[in-house]
């Protein structure tokens, strides 16, 4: 197998989908066969201690991703020069990036300067704010027609690039994140969290970004409560959206039903999965902004829990509608109302959604069946 640098800014213990999708796949491949180049963070050092390759932590978090300013081509200066000395080091044959900008960019570089091959992971949302700069446009067209393979995140992401970059459909690859099934497990226990005891609650997961989409479950909360005066809406997360977020309660009189958790650790996270009545990501398209997968959607699963998932984007590929979860127009409230009502009023419909997404991620997301495919396709 060819050795492979993994090279990305986002990964643990930085929160964030596609940081986790990158360890729990090449944490799986065999040791000696992968090194990494990883975005910094301050409480790094023990959480490295436990990956089975070796990492190196560099800045790779820059303000400029085009290189008509001093400081953007100063950045891919100085990551291609690490890149550089990584590729001799290590006896790298081939770079993996996270990214097609920026990390892309900079593998592009080493590529013509040292002819190693790269692939890039696509995210959806990542390629799609993409065309609303000419410069960064231009940069990720010019990424692509080098790169040796793209990876997307869902068949969605797949579509983006074929119809929209014209990407030829054999360069595509789709392979979707997961869920470690050991970790994320339905209750032992029927006893609900101590915090949620008489509530029915209602949990989101994820940044606090328009695009998840918690603003537009606030907005069907006054609907839904007349209904359910016990329900309870659980949000975790953080994000430029908290305050807005916070506000829109308040203005709605919603507040007393909303309760904003911040980021939490994983077993935390398990918890409040196990003991919610319905998970929720309501996502929507804002301009260009959209959910390319929705890795919340398989913990959720995962944990026996029904889910409901916007119509935009790549979520929809996470469950099996009517089976797993619902698939809902999030753009506007009475949509989400119409099927939260409908989903809460009927608990054995509820309770059996979420034993059929257990099997769901179980046959068809566990972390270990997706390593085997991609340590099969990288080789």
């Amino acid at each position: 197998m060819r050795k492979i640098l993994l090279v990305s800014e986002i990964f643990p213990p930085t929160h964030g989908g596609s940081g986790r999708w990158f360890w729990e796949i090449y944490s799986r491949f065999s040791v000696g066969n992968v090194a990494c180049l990883v975005g910094e963070h301050p409480n790094a050092t023990v959480i490295d201690s436990t990956f089975p390759h070796p990492i190196q932590r560099f800045a790779l978090s820059s303000s400029e991703w085009g290189l008509r300013s001093f400081s953007g081509l100063r950045y891919y200066l100085k990551v291609w020069n690490r890149l550089r000395k990584l590729v001799k080091s290590e006896g790298i044959t081939q770079i993996h990036c996270g990214r097609i900008l920026p990390e892309g960019l900079a593998a592009m570089l080493i590529k013509l300067t040292h002819g190693v091959p790269y692939t890039c992971y696509v995210h959806g949302e990542d390629v799609e704010v993409a065309l609303t700069s000419r410069e960064l446009k231009l940069l990720t067209r010019l990424v692509m027609q080098r790169v040796e393979r793209i990876v997307a995140n869902s068949q969605n992401s797949r579509r983006i690039l074929t119809e929209k970059w014209h990407l030829p459909e054999h360069k595509v690859v789709v392979m979707t994140p997961g869920v470690d099934v050991d970790k994320f497990t339905p209750s032992p226990s029927s006893q609900p969290l101590q915090k949620w005891v008489g509530k029915r609650v209602v949990l989101t997961v994820g940044r606090l970004q328009q695009r998840k989409g918690q603003d537009m479950m606030i907005r069907a909360l006054p609907a839904l409560e007349a209904q359910f005066p016990d329900l309870y809406y659980c949000i975790v997360g953080d994000g430029a959206e908290r305050e807005p977020l916070a506000r829109l309660a308040t203005e709605l009189g919603v507040s007393h039903m909303v309760e904003f958790v911040g980021e939490i650790d994983d077993a935390e996270m398990v918890e409040h999965y196990r003991h919610c009545d319905l998970f929720a990501l309501p996502n929507r398209r804002i301009g260009n902004d959209d959910e390319g997968f929705g890795m919340v959607l398989l913990e959720a699963q995962a944990c026996g829990r029904p889910v409901l998932a916007g119509d935009a984007g790549g979520t929809g590929e996470t469950l099996v509608a009517e089976k797993t979860g619902v698939i809902v127009d999030c753009t506007e409230p009475e949509p989400l109302v119409k099927a939260v009502k409908a989903l809460l009023s009927d608990m054995p419909r509820i309770d059996n959604m979420g034993s059929n997404g257990r099997v769901h991620m179980e046959q068809n997301f566990s972390w270990d069946k997706l390593a085997e495919k991609a340590i099969e396709l990288f080789q």
